[in-house]
């Protein structure tokens, strides 16, 4: 009886991290009911995902027993993450009015070569 009692005990975290993964699926569903502009609702997705990656880290594969230099790794590699997104939204704001500027000017090139009417 000792070991079921035992077994109970170890199994309670795993099924609060499930109940807490489905709790956050359904939220994501949810969300995406909202039709919320594209940034905000993308922003909101990654930060469950985010949430849910952590918590599936964390449990299932044992990393919150683990010594700092494992978080110290995790930080580095968020990091580059964050790098990673942020990088192509400034690129493409600035490609983009980049683009209007040379179709412009290409607008502009086309009409003087044009002959007159």
């Amino acid at each position: 009886m000792s070991e079921q009692t035992a077994h109970a005990h170890d199994i309670r975290p795993y099924l609060f991290v499930f109940g807490a993964l489905l709790v956050l699926t359904v939220v994501t569903v949810t969300v995406s009911y909202l039709h919320l502009p594209p940034g905000p609702a993308i922003a909101l997705g990654l930060a469950i995902a985010t949430i849910k990656a952590a918590l599936v880290a964390a449990f299932f594969m044992h990393l919150k027993g683990e010594r700092a230099i494992i978080y110290g790794l995790i930080a580095i590699t968020v990091f580059f993450l964050i790098v990673l997104f942020v990088l192509p939204i400034t690129d493409s704001n600035w490609t983009s009015s980049r683009r209007v500027e040379h179709a412009a000017v290409g607008a502009q090139a086309e009409a003087a070569e044009a002959p007159a009417r």
